[in-house]
């Protein structure tokens, strides 16, 4: 098992061989997970967890290679992973844009996934969208030129067509929800966030799940300044939670002064895991869930905060 520092340090040093050959083993990978991974079961894009074992959640990263290394230190996830079988990291998405890093995160999360492909669920956030939704500004190719010079087009091209198969949530089955933005606000049951990615751009599940925010005191939803999504009330979230059976939505695409915060009367738990410019947030946080708990309000769930 690779050792943290060896880990980071092949993110410094990489060329843009072997990140390509990162990539297609990461495709294959994900890949061979239609049905499965592991004991999980998968519907569409879709990711079923029992309530059982412990998972960390880490929110947006966004090339912030530091806060990535302290969140795998402190949690001492890969000594852990390698050891318990119910142990996993689920990641919300926007691993890279923003950050002068991006590249480098991108070659560590894809390197865990090469390492544990049963422990490491890859989300798809707005900045892992498809072309149509894609953000903007998208600075991303302007790293990957630093980093790898006149192959960082292929390089990006691969790239892009990888996070294509990136997942669109995880449910923890009458716990709660885990995606990258918001709810889906005109969906009617599980298929539709499962096949969200499928019925895009003729229906809006997808760009709501990457793009949309919560608000309090409103009701209803309204069209969101970001350009794309919506802002939503309390009332959209609980009928959703409603349709899944589950009492609470872990998110993260908002960054957050303290590395989280809690909307819609504690039904929404947004997590943000990156520090610096251009957020200037004070801290970022994580989340280490004990999937068999009863989470019965959203004290429990802060009680699962780690902030740094």
């Amino acid at each position: 098992m690779m050792n943290l520092d060896d880990l980071f340090n092949g993110s410094l040093k990489v060329k843009s061989d072997d990140f390509l050959n990162l990539i297609a083993q990461a495709d294959q990978i994900l890949s061979r997970e239609e049905n499965n991974i592991g004991d999980l079961r998968i519907t569409g894009r879709l990711i079923h967890m029992p309530p059982s074992g412990e998972a960390v959640v880490v929110g947006d990263i966004h090339g912030d290679l530091l806060s990535l290394k302290h969140i795998l230190s402190e949690t001492e996830f890969l000594e852990k992973a390698s050891r318990r079988d119910n142990m996993r990291l689920v990641f919300l998405g926007d691993y890279g844009d923003r950050g002068a890093y991006s590249p480098e995160v991108y070659y560590v999360i894809l390197t865990l996934k090469s390492m544990l492909p049963e422990k490491i669920l890859l989300l798809q956030g707005n900045h892992e969208g498809p072309e149509d939704l894609l953000a903007h500004p998208h600075d991303l190719p302007h790293h990957l030129r630093r980093k790898f010079g006149s192959d960082w087009l292929t390089v990006y091209t691969e790239l892009s067509r990888l996070f294509r198969r990136f997942y669109t949530a995880v449910i923890v089955e009458g716990k709660l929800i885990m995606l990258h933005g918001g709810v889906p606000s005109e969906a009617n049951d599980l298929n539709d966030l499962a096949f969200a990615y499928k019925k895009h751009p003729f229906e809006r599940h997808l760009e709501e799940i990457l793009w949309s925010d919560p608000l309090d005191d409103i009701k209803g939803k309204y069209p969101s300044p970001r350009g794309a999504g919506f802002l939503f009330g309390e009332d959209v979230t609980s009928r959703f939670l409603e349709i899944l059976k589950v009492k609470f939505l872990v998110r993260g695409h908002e960054p957050a002064q303290y590395g989280y915060k809690f909307n819609h009367g504690g039904k929404i738990l947004t997590i943000f895991s990156r520090r610096g410019a251009p957020y200037f947030n004070s801290r970022a946080a994580y989340l280490i869930l004990n999937l068999s708990r009863d989470f019965k309000t959203a004290n429990d769930l802060e009680e699962c905060i780690r902030k740094f």
